[in-house]
């Protein structure tokens, strides 16, 4: 592994696999499970954090799921002094996923003591039958509660993630619960429209008619989720993803309850003109090409053009790392083209497109050169912009960002 901290990864994803139940929608790795697996599940990420621990240097660590808040005090505590042995603490942005009916009072203090500094809550609806519907377990009482639970903790940086064209939603439950979920003043709102993975409940049920999909109704809940977040104050940075663009100095810096963490800067080489404050910085390192560890059942890494990807079996994932191995199922290095145009599709996501220098610098390669065509062809469709300086999506386009990256894979 390098031996300069120059050159050390500096984004850390964990995914923890456990949920209450399986929601009709999720195509995540996850499971319901608990006692003895959770444990042991534990030790081995504990194991598995050690052995990639001389090549990291976390500026952005990311708790995903499954539902990481279901893990208990001592659960965490165990993760989180591994992770202070390791001198991981005190990275500039530290979020961890919590579903509503899992957050306490004493897990918030706990995650606030130990540098995590953004929370990111799956709220998806705040209508009762569309929870029922989705398979969730929290009510929308406890969303409320939860997001109070959480400014006592004082927690300065929340997202709180929401679902739209979700069967049987209507465009006036759309708005209800739009207007709760904004009113409540959060940092950051994430929105995803529904999709139809295979292996689903959901989608099973879309095989069987048991509903159908209406696009010009998605249409229209897209454009007024862009409208109303951006009439609250927010602003859209990419397709699903809208922030605040003021923050105070409070909620960059580790907990008021602890000393001994020194917070990391972010670099991810866009400008405030092009993200607000309170974008996600790990999901911007994504977006822009950057490496990343990923550890845990299923998790992927993507370190300097070397894709892994970990097994999705928690079982598994265990037992190779009690016997002293990495639980890597597959590996592949990305020829620099290939890696180039993965970086371009992920890019076109975020509201900011590809500034052309910064592309030529991140990827040694020219938009304008190899994907000259495919720029034409968008701007011509009125999906794309091409200005002197940058490449993006128009509002149009963005729409459709998923058919539009899909031109610049090669």
């Amino acid at each position: 592994m390098p031996d300069s901290k120059a050159t050390r990864v500096s984004s850390l994803y964990l995914h923890v696999p456990f949920c209450a139940q399986k929601c009709v929608y999720c195509a995540f790795y996850s499971e319901p499970s608990g006692g003895e697996l959770i444990n042991r599940y534990v030790a081995a990420l504990i194991r598995e954090l050690e052995i990639v621990a001389d090549d990291l240097r976390p500026e952005t660590i990311f708790f995903g799921g499954g539902t990481p808040s279901l893990l208990n005090l001592r659960q965490w505590e165990q993760i989180l002094r591994a992770m202070e042995r390791q001198n991981f603490l005190g990275a500039q942005e530290f979020t961890v996923e919590c579903n509503p009916a899992t957050v306490s009072a004493d897990k918030a203090k706990l995650l606030r003591d130990f540098g995590v500094n953004r929370i990111s809550m799956g709220v998806q609806s705040l209508d009762e039958a569309l929870l029922d519907r989705l398979g969730r377990i929290h009510s929308r009482e406890m969303v409320f509660k939860s997001f109070e639970i959480l400014r006592q903790a004082s927690f300065k940086n929340l997202n709180l993630d929401l679902m739209f064209a979700i069967p049987g939603q209507t465009l006036e439950m759309w708005r209800a619960t739009l207007a709760e979920a904004l009113a409540l003043g959060s940092e950051h709102l994430s929105s995803y429209e529904v999709i139809y993975e295979d292996d689903t409940p959901l989608f099973a049920q879309l095989q069987a008619g048991e509903f159908d999909v209406d696009e010009e109704l998605a249409c229209t809940m897209y454009e007024e989720l862009v409208e109303r977040a951006t009439t609250a104050g927010f602003r859209q940075y990419e397709v699903a993803n809208f922030a605040r663009e003021t923050r105070s100095s409070e909620s960059i810096v580790h907990s008021p309850q602890s000393g001994r963490f020194q917070p990391r800067t972010v670099n991810t080489g866009l400008t405030t003109a092009d993200i607000p404050a309170f974008a996600c910085q790990h999901n911007v390192n994504y977006w822009r090409g950057g490496s990343f560890y990923g550890l845990g059942p299923s998790a992927t890494s993507y370190v300097r053009g070397v894709r892994t990807k970990n097994w999705s079996n928690t079982q598994l994932y265990c037992e190779q790392l009690e016997n002293g191995k990495r639980a890597i199922e597959s590996r592949e290095e990305l020829p620099p083209l290939k890696r180039a145009g993965e970086t371009a599709a992920f890019g076109l996501r975020m509201n900011a497109g590809w500034p052309f220098e910064e592309f030529r610098r991140t990827t040694n390669f020219d938009l304008r050169q190899e994907w000259s065509a495919d720029m034409d062809q968008l701007a011509g469709r009125g999906w794309a912009e091409i200005s002197p300086d940058r490449f993006h999506l128009t509002p149009q386009g963005l729409r459709f960002a998923d058919a539009a990256a899909e031109m610049f894979l090669r």
